[in-house]
């Protein structure tokens, strides 16, 4: 994967769709960019695990050890901050993921800030990388996270 190439694009264009290993695709654009007529079906790439606050409203010790211990690549619905704008929200909540495949990881730390990526994109791929695209496997699971560190299974 072309980490400068692909930081580029995303810079020059304000986001990207690139194709995965799996042949689909994903959308990555920047936060402030999304409007409401793209709807709410975005997720939250983090590469490191502080940027939950920048995201999700309080967030319990319980839920932070959940994140950080995962084994497997989760999608977490949380509720959301007051900086992020209510269309995006869904019922009050949002999702993110914390990636940690070294070369999505580090793509995403050299955007150097949180992005929304649209899964399944319908957009026409900029590129194509032959990496997979953790989100995509077959192990994917979906947890809630309360700010009272209650905990809830949406895909196991």
């Amino acid at each position: 994967m072309d980490q400068v190439a692909l930081v580029k694009l995303f810079r020059d264009q304000g986001g990207l769709t690139i194709r995965e290993g799996n042949g689909k695709p994903v959308t990555l654009i920047k936060p402030e960019d999304w409007e409401v007529s793209m709807g709410q079906d975005w997720v939250y790439l983090l590469f490191d695990l502080f940027q939950i606050r920048i995201i999700s409203a309080q967030f319990s010790e319980v839920s932070l050890d959940i994140v950080e211990y995962a084994s497997k690549p989760t999608i977490y619905s949380s509720p959301a901050n007051s900086q992020v704008p209510v269309d995006l929200k869904k019922d009050g909540l949002i999702r993110f993921s914390l990636i940690r495949d070294p070369d999505w990881n580090k793509l995403l730390f050299q955007l150097s800030q949180p992005v929304l990526a649209q899964l399944d994109s319908k957009a026409k791929p900029d590129v194509e990388v032959k990496n997979y695209f953790p989100l995509f496997g077959p192990n994917v699971k979906e947890l809630y996270l309360g700010a009272e560190g209650d905990v809830k299974i949406i895909k196991g």
